[in-house]
């Protein structure tokens, strides 16, 4: 999750099953995150064992999916509000109601009947719902071709999940105001994100007969996606020429950067290292964000060029123009690098002019995303392919200040997929799993752990077969005595 973090310490296999405060003692972001991270793993852990890997309750089960034929326009979904849970994790699909304004005279109708009054509440009026084309978080586009619904029929529905991280940037009603404006952001928030989404029947392999062989193709399709196929590892090695460094840390320290940092290393673009994957890194945890006021070509205007010189802009960065759609749509757009900043006029010039479906509608809260890693110099550097850098696998590559990275070979890498590496200077090095000689593990990544589920099955403009599973209330009423 992209947020100021200074590392986040919550693993599985510890078994903790509490965070305990001590008295006067430092209290940190670390310790009260765990805390909610023990809880949110117990929770899931437990409905995940009592429902199975996906199911709703029976009383209200959501995203019962309609078929609705397209005529002029593109076929669309209806999509039933309820809740649905998949590996544990609750997913809502009611659609909130626009709520009752009140005029500004102050003259309210009071029937409930007309103007504004008469969008809620009104006495066997069937609630709104969701369609695939309005959908919160999947940002379809009927001018896109592979937005759109197959033309063929059957095909399969299915919900798509993860999680992402939420700041004031995308959702100002996070600030505290009252802080005044010259105060950074507080706490940053955890979102569910659902997709609900279609594959055509070519993509699945599926016998003859009933439903449950649907599903059962269905969890073929989605296991490779949800199994982790990429292994890093980090450390800290002393640079060679070290002792020409200026005294700013330990003589002897392998991590030779002035300050603490939480290096973020992320997928950009998919795929292979020989088919052409990339990767960023960020020694902020890609946190330092800049809202964008307005796109005029290459100059994007911002509300502010950061709080300081450390979480600022400079001549030279690797930035990613963002908002939620682009965010929720997971599709790289090349990274652009600042080639002027205008203080005054709280603007930049990009290297290029931003791609055009991105950054230029207030209502999807557009930001700027900075990027720490640079053009590549040296005859081992790395080249940059989109303003990323090109993967390349079993070799420590250098990142800065005595951090190294190594993938794995034959790794297949999804966009998103990012690993977590604290660097500190009291130890000289980066906090990672070794083993007991001293060597780094592999590991997968931290996130994006993406969850799936079946929903329907579309044979035709008026069959729809129902996929979802249901559970039964525990509870049942107590004998009566007679």
């Amino acid at each position: 999750m992209h947020a100021d973090f200074s590392r986040l310490t919550f693993r599985p296999d510890k078994h903790y099953s509490a965070v305990l405060t001590q008295q006067g003692r430092v209290q940190l972001d670390a310790d009260a995150n765990e805390q909610a991270a023990i809880e949110r793993y117990q929770l899931r852990t437990l409905a995940a064992d009592l429902i199975g890997r996906r199911g709703g309750p029976a009383a209200a089960p959501g995203f019962e999916i309609g078929y609705l034929p397209g005529n002029q326009d593109a076929a669309d979904l209806t999509i039933g509000g309820g809740r649905y849970y998949v590996d544990g994790i609750l997913c809502e699909s009611y659609r909130p109601e626009p709520g009752a304004a009140v005029p500004d005279d102050g003259h309210w109708g009071g029937d409930g009947t007309d103007g504004a009054a008469g969008a809620v509440g009104v006495p066997g009026q069937e609630p709104a719902v969701w369609t695939y084309w309005d959908q919160p978080d999947a940002y379809r586009d009927q001018e896109r071709p592979g937005d759109r619904l197959p033309a063929e029929f059957p095909f399969l529905v299915y919900l798509k999940v993860w999680e992402r991280s939420v700041t004031a940037v995308e959702d100002p009603e996070i600030r505290e105001v009252a802080l005044g404006a010259a105060m950074p952001d507080t706490a940053a928030r955890a979102k569910v994100v659902w997709q609900v989404l279609a594959l055509p029947a070519s993509e699945l392999s599926v016998p003859d007969g009933g439903v449950s062989r649907v599903r059962d193709a269905f969890d073929a399709w989605a296991e490779p996606q949800e199994r982790a196929a990429a292994w890093l590892a980090a450390r800290a090695r002393r640079p060679d020429r070290a002792n020409e460094d200026p005294c700013l840390s330990h003589p002897e320290a392998a991590y030779r950067g002035p300050e603490n940092q939480m290096y973020r290393v992320e997928v950009h673009r998919s795929g292979s290292a020989e088919c052409g994957a990339t990767f960023k890194w960020s020694r902020e945890n890609g946190s330092v964000v800049l809202p964008i006021a307005s796109v005029e070509g290459v100059w994007v205007d911002l509300t502010t060029l950061g709080d300081d010189d450390k979480l600022g802009l400079s001549v030279g960065d690797w930035v990613e123009v963002a908002d939620s759609a682009y965010v929720s749509r997971e599709e790289p757009a090349d990274l652009l690098q600042v080639e002027e900043t205008d203080l005054p006029g709280r603007r930049v010039r990009l290297s290029a002019e931003p791609a055009p479906e991105v950054g230029r509608l207030a209502e999807r809260h557009p930001f700027l995303r900075r990027w720490d890693h640079r053009a590549p110099r040296g005859r081992d550097a790395l080249p940059l392919a989109g303003g990323a850098l090109r993967l390349r696998e079993g070799a420590w590559l250098d990142l800065e200040d005595g951090v190294q990275v190594y993938f794995r070979p034959g790794g297949d890498y999804a966009r998103g997929d990012y690993w977590l590496v604290p660097a500190r200077t009291a130890t000289g090095s980066v906090e990672w799993p070794r083993n007991a000689a001293g060597e780094a593990l592999l590991q997968p990544p931290a996130g994006v752990r993406v969850h799936h589920a079946p929903l329907a099955w579309v044979k035709g403009p008026t069959t729809v077969v129902d996929l979802r599973q249901t559970f039964a209330p525990l509870t049942a009423p107590a004998p009566q005595e007679a």
